[in-house]
């Protein structure tokens, strides 16, 4: 076994799973990196896709609980921005009650939302059966998607980049970026 597997697949699985349980490290980022080292030979994309669905499914039913046994009490506690903190519950219990499932599991591909998803499920009271159904759905959904396009893409990106060099690349990274921006200005009306 060459290093990327001996340190590759224990590191995707660990990233992934502290990611998922509420701790902002970079864990798509490992999936990213993980499925383009597998285009390249050096990981089974095969493997990197379970293990990052485990590890999502994992870390994110230990939020969940987290979220469950704790999370409540701490938003309730005494102390600054209770009002703020109280306010969060009074939204979060009807918006997971009617959204929770898809929240659960869109949640998985929006960053934010991916580390704060299943504390707030388990805050929000959502049926842990529910939420496993949604978290594993989308976590084995999240992981096949991320990874095969990183599986797939990475090697063309490699063959890009050294076609018409890093420049050129940046180049379309930035007017990819700008277009995006001036699309999402427009739909919100500012000139």
């Amino acid at each position: 076994m060459d290093v990327a597997q001996n340190i590759g697949y224990p590191l995707l699985f660990a990233l992934i799973a502290i990611e998922t349980m509420g701790i902002p490290v970079p864990g798509e980022t490992a999936l990213i990196t993980a499925g383009v080292l597998a285009s390249r030979g050096h990981l089974s994309i095969e493997i990197v896709i379970a293990l990052a669905a485990a590890a999502a499914i994992v870390g994110d039913n230990v939020g969940f609980a987290i979220g469950r046994h704790g999370g409540r009490r701490v938003l309730t506690a005494e102390g600054p921005f209770l009002s703020h903190r109280l306010a969060l519950l009074a939204v979060g219990e009807p918006f997971f009650e009617r959204h929770g499932p898809k929240a659960v599991f869109l949640g998985r591909w929006v960053a934010g939302l991916r580390i704060t998803s299943a504390w707030m499920a388990g805050i929000n009271r959502m049926p842990w059966p529910r939420f496993l159904f949604y978290n594993a759905l989308g976590g084995i959904a999240w992981a096949t998607s991320i990874g095969l396009l990183a599986y797939f893409v990475g090697a063309g990106i490699e063959t890009i980049i050294k076609d018409v060099g890093v420049g050129a690349a940046i180049l379309v990274v930035v007017a990819l970026v700008g277009a995006i921006v001036v699309m999402r200005r427009r739909r919100s009306g500012v000139p």
